[in-house]
């Protein structure tokens, strides 16, 4: 099984956020700590939490996958953008501790000109920084497209950037298919061998989350751009396979696509109805795609 939901307005709080989802049918969801352009962060009511805790038991719900805002970028080549990131990240953990026991995504952050390895060597520090033994919340670095010179593209960086880290339980990855699709990963024809080299070269034991998009454009354009799942070039039928690869079971499935209420409730039933109607045909990946 996999938890399904969409990326949810954190504009009106916690409870909202969780009857929002119950709407939409979904048993996880993605939301902004603060405005994705980033600035000050909302007050965090304790009533408002209790709320949501008690729609998220009732429920049953999977892990949450909050995003740090778009603007945060841990290796800027100035510092002061590096230190409102760090603050940022720093503010934003310490807000979740409301909510342990989630995950924070964040994407890794461009290079500017620095090079791979030296934007590596900042976001681990920065990393280590605000990462502490006491928190709840496993913080995320999120597999991108490759564009520009974002940091990320690559397994193998991700892979740089985690030997770094040096409280490693605190840390894992969230796969999104637009970006990694984007990056050149053939998740439609070569989903095992693609699974088989994140293994390979992170471990599947740091793949925590997914954000389950589709893409507008071809595979390896290094773009970033997300379509509704079934009406980009990766297809719904590589979602199916994706939801019941036995990797990915048990974890937050995210739609970011570019949607409305009744788009997301269908594609959240699309998810959860591919899982059970491949447990029931008993049917493995491989044997579907003969």
């Amino acid at each position: 099984m996999i938890f399904a939901g969409s990326h949810i307005s954190s504009a009106k709080g916690y409870t909202a956020m969780g009857k929002q989802i119950e709407k939409l049918g979904g048993n996880t969801f993605g939301f902004f700590t603060r405005n994705p352009r980033g600035g000050k962060a909302k007050e965090i009511k304790p009533e408002d939490v209790e709320g949501f805790l008690e729609i998220s038991a009732r429920l049953k719900f999977g892990p949450l996958v909050a995003h740090a805002p778009y603007t945060l970028n841990a290796c800027a080549a100035k510092e002061n953008l590096r230190d409102f990131a760090r603050d940022v990240m720093r503010d934003d953990l310490k807000r979740l501790e409301y909510t342990p026991g989630n995950y924070y995504n964040f994407h890794p952050g461009c290079h500017v000109g620095q090079g791979t390895e030296k934007g590596i060597e900042l976001i681990a520090e920065i990393l280590n920084e605000i990462i502490t033994p006491e928190q709840h919340t496993v913080v995320l670095l999120e597999t991108m497209a490759g564009k520009g010179s974002e940091i990320g593209g690559r397994f193998e960086e991700l892979r740089e950037i985690l030997d770094r880290v040096d409280l490693s339980d605190k840390i894992g990855v969230c796969l999104d298919t637009c970006h990694v699709w984007d990056a050149g990963y053939d998740i439609v024809d070569d989903l095992d061998g693609v699974l088989g080299e994140f293994d390979r070269v992170i471990g599947l034991s740091r793949l925590k989350a997914l954000h389950t998009n589709d893409s507008q454009n071809p595979r390896g354009s290094h773009k970033d751009r997300h379509a509704t799942l079934g009406n980009g070039t990766i297809g719904r039928d590589a979602f199916a396979r994706l939801v019941n690869h036995p990797a990915v079971q048990g974890l937050p499935c995210i739609m970011e696509t570019p949607n409305d209420d009744a788009g997301w409730t269908e594609e959240i039933a699309f998810m959860k109805d591919a899982c059970i109607q491949r447990g029931r045909s008993g049917t493995s990946e491989q044997e579907a795609r003969q």
